[in-house]
């Protein structure tokens, strides 16, 4: 009888990680991509995904069907330390003294290959609600996981999981609407938009939806 690829992580096959990398990183970079807006750090995401996938393989229980509500409740755990790590990082930046600032043409044209309002203002937007409809707007949303397989991530009572999406899309629709009309208003920040960036912020309005 061949074994499941639970039962297979929790014994440590290596082809069975291979499988799970090969099946579920590409979901995992775009989660942490669109939590993010950072290709760089997403990346990194991943790999400290799998590396922990790896060392908790036996907190997979031995039944069950799909491993993502498993795998992407490590993911958002991976997320959060990601978050409190920056956090530290931007505090300790604020304590230094300050100098001169030196242009980085590099930085600049990232910044206008990344820039769309409307993307902005869904980011700005998705970062004002609380964490746990964050969260569960992410799982549900962008990853795709039914109400179980979210509550199975992290760790919280189905009908939470409803009720946190419901106050997730009712704010950031408000939320969004706002940030908007900040931007349009005299003295508001006004970038350049590309048209990819234009797509994926008409996608993330039409997700809130």
């Amino acid at each position: 009888m061949e074994l499941s690829i639970r039962a297979r992580l929790r014994a440590g096959d290596q082809r069975a990680y291979g499988e799970l990398f090969d099946e579920h990183a590409g979901a995992v970079y775009g989660y942490a991509l669109r939590t993010l807006a950072d290709w760089a750090a997403a990346e990194d995401v991943v790999s400290l995904t799998f590396l922990e996938a790896w060392r908790l393989r036996a907190t997979l229980h031995e039944e069950g069907e799909s491993v993502r509500p498993w795998l992407f409740g490590i993911a958002t755990n991976v997320l959060r330390n990601t978050a409190r790590a920056g956090r530290r990082h931007r505090a300790a930046m604020a304590r230094l003294p300050e100098r001169e600032a030196t242009p980085d043409f590099a930085e600049e044209l990232v910044t206008r290959l990344d820039d769309g309002a409307q993307l902005a203002a869904v980011q700005r937007a998705l970062g004002r609600l609380r964490r746990g409809e964050r969260e569960v707007f992410r799982l549900c949303v962008w990853v795709g996981l039914d109400y179980a397989a979210a509550a199975e991530a992290l760790g919280v009572p189905v009908g939470t999981v409803r009720s946190r999406l419901s106050r997730a899309r009712t704010r950031l629709r408000a939320l969004t609407e706002q940030e908007l009309t900040a931007r349009r208003e005299p003295g508001g920040a006004c970038g350049q938009v590309q048209d990819g960036r234009v797509a994926a912020a008409r996608s993330l309005q039409g997700d809130i939806r």
